[in-house]
């Protein structure tokens, strides 16, 4: 793994959210976008090197609108850049992570996987890939 990526922060109004980031971080959103597969609308601020994701439900059955219900809005995950994701995902799984589905196309131009809450203690994990 190279460097954290960036931080995925669920939210329940991405505008309002947008909002609050933009005073916070004295800056705009760099990039909006819907991921249509994952039901969630996506923002990301740049903060140094690293990224701060805002997330939105598109669909009461999405995962963030379950996290979000189960949980509130708040962290929802820590995604890792990695040089290759077919082999960080296999070596991860050999170590006893235990995957959430396969290698998907995500936000901001990544290949993406994800790694189950229980096998990093509490914390939902994010593989990504830049997509060639």
């Amino acid at each position: 793994m190279k460097k954290i990526e960036h931080i995925g922060i669920a939210v329940s109004d991405i505008e309002q959210a947008n909002s609050n980031y933009a005073e916070l971080f004295n800056s705009t959103p760099y990039k909006e976008e819907e991921v249509a597969s994952e039901n969630v609308r996506t923002s990301f601020f740049m903060m140094g090197d690293s990224k701060i994701e805002l997330l939105q439900a598109t669909s009461e059955d999405s995962a963030i609108a379950k996290y979000i219900q189960k949980r509130g809005e708040g962290i929802h995950h820590i995604a890792y850049a990695v040089d290759n994701i077919i082999a960080e995902r296999e070596r991860l799984i050999n170590a006893g992570f235990q995957a959430i589905g396969d290698i998907k196309n995500g936000a901001d131009n990544k290949l993406v996987c994800f790694f189950h809450p229980k096998s990093a203690n509490g914390v939902l994990v994010e593989l990504c890939q830049e997509r060639g």
